[in-house]
This record gives structure tokens, C-alpha cells and sequence, in this order.
């Protein structure tokens, strides 16, 4: 079985490390302890076989299966399951620089004596958190709401990074994008993509730790006998709900400014095309002016053309070939023409 760690808290500290989830729930049930199962991408089967054990909903286990889930939180009778997605910035070449976030997910049922998580992703380090609250007994005292709380927190956490590297890109495509960068459509589509999937895991996560919060309220016997570590505990509830409101609303921001980004690109890319069939009407209206002059000057010389064509024919019988006058005849009746159709396509605008 895919298990990473596997224990029984009872006052806070470690007291057992079972090898078999069976003996878990024996152990927990025996020390009256909180039992904590920590799995890592498990099959189907290991799933069931877990919830078998610890009575889980099978609705909550079906979705645990087929993953893919968005971001809840959802009862069943004192059972909850908690559904999260955190973020992790990925190098895909080495070369120290983001290339890409990558969003996992995390199950997780809180019940009155156990914690059951499960992860599809390689943030957060859950074998660290649960080394770090392994070094505070006296808030693991305060039963499983204490490790789902930090579980929050530790997912809340991993948005941080992934939204400094969203700024930043966003802030380059500002910088390409009025610097005319043939790029920056695939830019603003692939940072658009990315706030997306950060928008749908940090909006949930607000109703997600308000639930918490509103619900611990309550307060459990355990809390009641630690007021100071209740309060530290609610506290740090509100400190993580305020983090993952401003997580949201970043998110939401990025979102807007991307599409307005979008929408001048857009206007952009409309305004060169624009100025580009401006650019083609003027060379076309040039390039009609021109096939005027050419045309109207072809008219002209037609004209003597003509005439000159005529009588160089070499005929016999052409009685003008005769004439005294035939000559300047010719050359008046060429230049004659010739001056009309000047006239005509100067009066209309072709020359």
C-alpha cells in the first residue's frame, strides 16, 4: 500500500507507528488517541480498503477515486472531506526559471479521532508539515481540525510563489505588448490559462476556511481544557482565510488585467490591419491614377497613330497622296486630335 506514514497521536505526541491501517483503528480506539494516514498517489483499491476502515462515506470515496474534483468541503454525519489544490512552479529545462505552474490535489477526511489525506501532487510536503506539528504537542492536542488547519495553511502557502511569477508575467506582457512583440497573443493566452487555474483553487478555499472557522466555534472538550492554544488555533484560522481572500481577489485582478490586456491587443491588431488596408487603398488609388495617365496618353497618340498608319499603307490609288495640302493636312489632323483627346481627359481629371 501506498503509504507514506501512518500514525497514532495520543496528548499530542507520537505514540505508535502501526504497519496495517487495521491496527491503526485498533491502536486509536484502545489509547482513545487521534490516528493520522498519510497516502501518496494510491490505487482504487487501497482507497476503499482505507474507508473500509474508518467508515467513510461512499460518496466522498468515489470522488477520491475518479480525483479531478474541484476545490470543497462537504459533510457527512461528524465526517468531513475536504478537497484542495495546491500549486507548484515547475523548471521544465533547468534553467532556474518558471516555465510553467502545476496544480496537484489533496484529499482529506477529518473525523472526530482521525485524519485521512491523500495526495496527487508534490507540494505541499506533508511529510514536513507533519514533522513541524509534530514539534508543537500542544496544538496536535487540539485533535485532527488542528492538522486540517495547517494543511490549509500549508496549501494557502504553496499560491504564494506561483502568484509573484504571474505578476511578473503579466508585467512582461504589458512591456510586449506595446512594444507590438508578435508573441504576445500566445503570452497572454498561456498567463491567462495559468490565473485560471488559480482563480478556481483559491475562490473555494474562502467558503472552505470560513466553514472551518464558523464550525469550530464549537468548542470541543479538548479546546475547552486549552483556551490559549483555541484561541492561537482560531486565530491562525483567520490569519490563513485572510491569506486565501487576497490569494482570490489577486487572482480575480490578474484575471481582469489579462482580458484587458487581451482587449488592447485585440484593438491593436485592429488598428495595423486597419492602417495596412489604409496603406493598400492609397497604393491602389495611386496605381489607378497612374493606368489613368497611361491610359489617357495611349489615347492620344492614338490618334496620329492612326492617321500615320493610314497613309502608309502604300496604296496606289490614294487620291490624298496627291493633294498639294496632304501633308500639312496630315500632321494638323494628327496634332488636331491629339489636342482634343488632351483636352477631354485634362477636363476629366485623367491627366
Amino acid at each position: 500500500m501506498s503509504i507514506m506514514d501512518n500514525a497514532v497521536y495520543v496528548d499530542g505526541k507520537r505514540t505508535a507507528n502501526p504497519v496495517s491501517i487495521e491496527e491503526t483503528c485498533e491502536v486509536t480506539r484502545e489509547r482513545g488517541g487521534t490516528a493520522w494516514v498519510d497516502l501518496a498517489w494510491p490505487e482504487p483499491d487501497e482507497i476503499r480498503a482505507v474507508a473500509e476502515e474508518f467508515s467513510l462515506h461512499h460518496l466522498a470515496v468515489e470522488d477520491a477515486i475518479h480525483a479531478h474534483q474541484r476545490p470543497k468541503i462537504e459533510h457527512y454525519d461528524d465526517v468531513l472531506f475536504v478537497v484542495l489544490h495546491p500549486a507548484r512552479s515547475v523548471d521544465d529545462d533547468g534553467d532556474g526559471h518558471i516555465d510553467r505552474v502545476e496544480f496537484g490535489e489533496v484529499h482529506a477526511w477529518v473525523g472526530p479521532d482521525f485524519v485521512v489525506t491523500i495526495r496527487r501532487s508534490a507540494a505541499p510536503d506533508l511529510a514536513q508539515m507533519r514533522a513541524g506539528l509534530e514539534q508543537d504537542p500542544d496544538l496536535l492536542r487540539l485533535g485532527p481540525v488542528a492538522i486540517l488547519a495547517t494543511l490549509l495553511d500549508q496549501v494557502v502557502d504553496t499560491y504564494r510563489p506561483v502568484i509573484s511569477r504571474l505578476r511578473g508575467d503579466i508585467d512582461q506582457v504589458e512591456d510586449q505588448l506595446f512594444s507590438r512583440d508578435p508573441e504576445v497573443s500566445l503570452r497572454i493566452y498561456e498567463a491567462t490559462r495559468e490565473v485560471i487555474g488559480l482563480q478556481r483553487a483559491t475562490s473555494p478555499l474562502v467558503d472552505i476556511l470560513q466553514t472551518l472557522h464558523d464550525a469550530n466555534e464549537e468548542r470541543s472538550p479538548a479546546a475547552e481544557a486549552q483556551e490559549h492554544r483555541y484561541v492561537e488555533l482560531q486565530r491562525s484560522l483567520r490569519n490563513v482565510l485572510d491569506h486565501a481572500v487576497k490569494h482570490a481577489e489577486t487572482s480575480g485582478t490578474f484575471r481582469a488585467l489579462l482580458t484587458n490586456a487581451l482587449n488592447v491587443h485585440s484593438t491593436l491588431v485592429t488598428q495595423e490591419q486597419n492602417e495596412e488596408m489604409r496603406r493598400m487603398s492609397e497604393i491602389s488609388l495611386q496605381q489607378s491614377e497612374q493606368t489613368k495617365k497611361i491610359s489617357a496618353w495611349a489615347a492620344i497618340l492614338f490618334a496620329p497613330t492612326l492617321i500615320g498608319t493610314i497613309y502608309g499603307m502604300n496604296f496606289d490609288y490614294m487620291p490624298e497622296l496627291h493633294w498639294a495640302l496632304g501633308y500639312p493636312l496630315a500632321l494638323a489632323g494628327m496634332v488636331g486630335l491629339g489636342g482634343i483627346f488632351y483636352w477631354i481627359f485634362k477636363k476629366v481629371g485623367w491627366l
